[in-house]
C-alpha cells in the first residue's frame, strides 16, 4: 500500500512539471512572436538546463533565431558527443553552418552522414527522412540516391524521390524518376499523368517528357507504358494525329489489344474537335474487320463524327444527304437494335432539322419506340425527340403528352428537368405565356446551369414584355419567330422577326430581337456578322441579355475567330461587370486558361 501511495504522489508531481513546462514554453512562444527574442531564449535556456535532451530543439532554435550560432554550435555539438549515432543532430549542426553562410561547412557535416550511412533500406529512409524533416530536401535526395548505390537497387524509393521531385518543381527528374518506375508498375499511369499535367507549364515542359519517352521507346519499343505516355503527352499538346500514329503503331504490333485503348482516344479526339483525326482512327478499326469487338461500335461512332465535322462547319444539301445515305446504310447492315438506337436518334435529328422531313424523322422515332430491349432512359430519350417532331409537325399537344410522360417517370433528373423546360417553351411558343412562366420560374432553380439560364432568360422575357402589353401581342410574333429559329428555319425566322417592329412600333422587343438574329447567324456559322449584332446588346451594359452576348462574344472570338486577347477582354468583363451571372464560373475558368493559369480538367 505504501508503494502504491508513492507511486501516486511522483505520479501527481510529474504532471505537475509536465504542466508547468507547457505553459512556460507557451509563454517563450509567446514572446517569441512578438518579437522578444531575449525573454524567450531565457525560458528556453532554463528548460535545456533542467532536461538538455528534451528542451534541446526549443533552444538551440531559439539560439538560431537570435543569431547566437557560436552558442548553438557548442550544445550541438555535445549532444552530439552524447548520443553520436542520434543523426538528427548532426543535420542541425549543418543547417547551424548554412545560417552563417558557410555552406561547405555544413556539406561536410552532411557528406559525413552519407559516407557512413550502414547499406540497409531502413537506416537509409530514416536518415532521408530526417533530412527531409529538416527542410533540406536537396540532401534527402542524395540520401535516397546514395541508398540505391550502397543497395546495388535502382528501383528502390521511387515512391519517395517522386514526391521529393514533385516538392521541388525538378521537372526533368521527376520525368526521369517517373519513366524508371512505371514499367514495373504501368498501373500508376493515370496518376503520373495527373502529376506533370499539374506541375508542366507550357510546350517547353512537355518537350522534355516527349525526349526522354522516345530515348526510352528506342531503347525498349515493347514496353507498352512509354508508348501510352507519349500518345498522352501528344495530346495535352495537341498534336491529335501524332496521338493517334503511335496508338495505331501500338496497336498493329500488339495482338492481343482489342482495340478499346485506340477506341477511347477517337472519343477524346472527338471531344476536342479533332475530327479528321478521329474518322481516321475509326476507319482503322472498321478495317480490321466485323469479327473484332468495336466493330459496330467503331461504325456508329463514324458516322456521328462525320455528321460532327459537317454541322459544325458551312455544309450544302449534299452534304447531309450523303450523311442521311451513310445512316441508312448502317441500319441496313446491322438493323434497327439497342445498339444503333443513337445513330436512329442522330439520324432522325438530321432529317427533322437539317433536311426538314419532319414526317420521315417522326415514322423513325416512332419505330424506334418499339425496339425491344431499350432501357426505360433511352426510351425517354427517344420521346422527348419525338416530341420535338410533334412540335415541328404542328401537333403541340402531342407533343406536351410526351414531353409530360418524361418529366414523370424521371421526377426529378437532369431528363425531367429537360423535358419541364421544352414543355415551358412549348406553352411560350403557342402563347400561353402565365402557364409558361410558372413552370420557368420552378426550373430558375435548377441544377443545370443551362437550363436555369434559359429559364430565367425566358421568364424575365415574358415577365418585361407583359408588363407593357398584357396582351402580348407583339411577344406572341417573337415566340412564333424563336419556334422558326427551333425548327432551324432561319429565312422564316427573319421574315416574323422583321415584321414585329411594322405591326407594333415601339415595342420593347428591341434587344431581344438582335440576340435572335444573332443566333440565327450563329446557325448559319456567319460569326462576324453575329459579333456586330452582340455588340450592339452590350451597349446597353443594364439589359436582359448584356451578360449573355458579352459571354457570347468571349465564346465565338475563342473558339472560331481564334483571337484569344478579345476572348480573354470579355471573359474579364463577365467576371468584372457582371459577377452575379450565370456565366461567371465558365468566364473564369476560360480566362484563366487564356491566361495561362493551371486549371482542373487536362484532357
Amino acid at each position: 500500500m505504501k508503494r502504491y501511495c508513492c507511486a501516486v504522489v511522483l505520479f501527481i508531481i510529474g504532471c505537475t512539471k509536465l504542466f508547468a513546462q507547457g505553459n512556460e514554453l507557451l509563454l517563450a512562444k509567446q514572446y517569441s512572436d512578438n518579437g522578444e527574442i531575449d525573454k524567450a531564449l531565457a525560458i528556453y535556456q532554463k528548460l535545456y538546463k533542467e532536461d538538455n535532451e528534451t528542451n534541446y530543439t526549443y533552444y538551440v532554435n531559439g539560439l538560431i533565431s537570435a543569431k547566437k550560432f557560436d552558442e548553438a554550435e557548442a550544445i550541438t555539438k555535445k549532444i552530439i558527443r552524447k548520443y553520436p549515432t542520434a543523426h538528427k543532430y548532426a543535420i542541425t549542426l549543418g543547417s547551424i553552418y548554412s545560417k552563417q553562410g558557410d555552406t561547405t561547412k555544413a556539406n561536410n557535416v552532411y557528406d559525413d552522414l552519407l559516407k557512413n550511412i550502414p547499406p540497409d533500406q531502413s537506416e537509409i529512409a530514416i536518415l532521408a527522412t530526417q533530412f527531409y524533416q529538416a527542410n533540406n530536401i536537396n540532401y534527402a535526395i542524395k540520401t535516397f540516391l546514395q541508398g540505391r548505390k550502397s543497395l546495388h537497387n535502382d528501383a528502390l524509393f521511387a515512391n519517395e524521390l517522386i514526391t521529393l521531385y514533385r516538392s521541388k518543381r525538378d521537372k526533368v527528374n521527376l520525368t526521369n524518376e517517373f519513366l524508371n518506375f512505371l514499367p514495373s508498375n504501368p498501373e500508376y499511369i493515370y496518376q503520373a499523368e495527373n502529376i506533370l499535367a499539374t506541375l508542366f507549364e507550357g510546350e517547353a515542359d512537355y518537350e522534355i517528357l516527349r525526349t526522354a519517352l522516345l530515348q526510352k521507346i528506342q531503347k525498349n519499343p515493347q514496353q507498352i507504358v512509354f508508348v501510352n505516355l507519349l500518345i498522352w503527352q501528344y495530346m495535352q499538346q495537341k498534336d491529335f494525329d501524332q496521338a493517334l500514329n503511335q496508338a495505331l503503331a501500338l496497336n498493329r504490333r500488339t495482338p492481343t489489344d482489342d482495340g478499346s485503348t485506340l477506341f477511347d482516344l477517337c472519343s477524346t479526339l472527338v471531344v476536342n474537335g479533332a475530327y479528321d483525326t478521329a474518322i481516321r482512327g475509326y476507319e482503322y478499326l472498321i478495317s480490321k474487320g466485323k469479327e473484332q469487338p468495336y466493330y459496330v461500335s467503331a461504325k456508329i461512332q463514324l458516322i456521328d463524327t462525320k455528321n460532327l465535322r459537317i454541322t459544325a462547319g458551312k455544309y450544302v444539301p449534299a452534304d447531309l444527304l450523303s450523311l442521311e445515305k451513310d445512316y441508312f446504310d448502317l441500319l441496313t447492315e446491322f438493323g434497327k437494335t439497342p445498339n444503333t438506337v443513337y445513330a436512329i436518334q442522330k439520324l432522325a435529328n438530321l432529317q427533322a432539322f437539317k433536311l426538314h422531313k419532319p414526317a420521315e424523322a417522326q415514322k423513325l422515332l416512332e419505330e424506334a419506340t418499339n425496339i425491344p430491349g431499350i432501357s426505360n432512359q433511352v426510351l425517354a430519350g427517344i420521346k422527348v425527340d419525338l416530341g420535338d417532331v410533334e412540335l415541328l409537325t404542328g401537333l403541340p399537344w402531342e407533343a406536351t403528352l410526351l414531353y409530360s410522360q418524361v418529366e414523370k417517370d424521371f421526377t426529378n433528373t437532369p431528363l425531367a428537368q429537360d423535358a419541364k423546360l421544352k414543355n415551358a417553351k412549348l406553352a411560350y411558343y403557342i402563347g400561353d405565356f402565365t402557364w409558361a412562366k410558372g413552370q420557368l420560374d420552378v426550373l430558375k432553380a435548377s441544377t443545370s446551369q443551362l437550363i436555369a439560364n434559359d429559364a430565367l432568360n425566358l421568364s424575365l422575357l415574358i415577365t418585361d414584355n407583359l408588363a407593357i402589353d398584357s396582351a402580348g401581342n407583339a411577344l406572341k410574333i417573337y415566340a412564333r419567330a424563336d419556334l422558326q429559329i427551333f425548327a432551324e428555319q432561319p429565312e422564316k425566322a427573319i421574315m416574323v422577326l422583321d415584321s414585329i417592329d411594322a405591326k407594333y412600333p415601339g415595342n420593347a422587343l428591341g434587344t431581344d430581337i438582335l440576340m435572335s438574329k444573332a443566333r440565327i447567324l450563329l446557325q448559319q456559322k456567319n460569326y462576324t456578322d453575329a459579333v456586330v449584332l452582340l455588340k450592339k446588346i452590350t451597349e446597353q451594359p443594364t439589359d436582359l441579355w448584356a451578360d449573355d452576348a458579352v459571354y457570347m462574344l468571349g465564346d465565338i472570338y475563342d473558339n472560331n475567330l481564334n483571337d484569344k486577347e478579345q476572348a480573354k477582354s470579355y471573359y474579364q468583363k463577365i467576371i468584372t461587370d457582371y459577377p452575379g451571372s450565370l456565366w461567371i464560373n465558365d468566364a473564369r475558368k476560360r480566362f484563366r486558361q487564356l491566361r495561362g493559369d493551371k486549371v482542373d480538367g487536362p484532357i
